[in-house]
């Protein structure tokens, strides 16, 4: 039987619980790398380290939750990561997944970054990429995001696993 996408709904919903679950972790790594650097403030020279600290983070994050299947979100909402045969990804392949994720914020990232734009601008730039990236999985034969189909990687339903 063909594991079917879960509805664009759900994991949208699954995304957004996913970065409100993600404050924390940029909570910790960032007190812990401006702690451990003695950061004095925001502005402080070492802000690109700080960034590339937690792309790094970010990485190991979802890498490490993603191969054993899913991550807090996922099992909230009943997401399953897997490859194309429905087998659980190898760490190798989550991380692949994870770098072409960032689908998700660069390209709107990239346009905005030679202009000044007010917060409601950059705001508005992001959300409005984000709902075009969703949208554009319904041009999937599978209904799957781009970046998974990529990556070699499918969402699915975890109920479907139970049946």
């Amino acid at each position: 039987m063909p594991l079917k996408a879960p509805s664009l709904r759900r994991r949208m919903a699954c995304w957004l619980y996913e970065g409100m679950l993600l404050f924390a972790v940029v909570f910790i790594a960032g007190w812990l790398f401006s702690t451990l650097g003695q950061m004095r403030d925001a502005m402080d020279a070492r802000r690109p380290l700080l960034q590339a600290f937690l792309f790094v983070v970010f990485g190991i994050y979802f890498a490490w939750f993603w191969s054993r299947g899913q991550t807090l979100a996922m099992k909230t909402w009943h997401l399953r990561i897997v490859d194309r045969q429905g087998r659980p990804v190898t760490q190798a392949r989550a991380l692949v997944r994870y770098l072409l994720s960032w689908v998700w914020f660069l390209p709107p990232l990239t346009a905005m970054a030679p202009y000044r734009l007010s917060g409601a601008e950059v705001a508005l730039l992001i959300i409005g990429w984000v709902m075009v990236w969703a949208i554009l999985s319904r041009f999937h034969p599978q209904g799957q995001f781009w970046h998974d189909a990529l990556a070699g990687t499918r969402l699915v339903s975890s109920e479907d696993e139970r049946q």
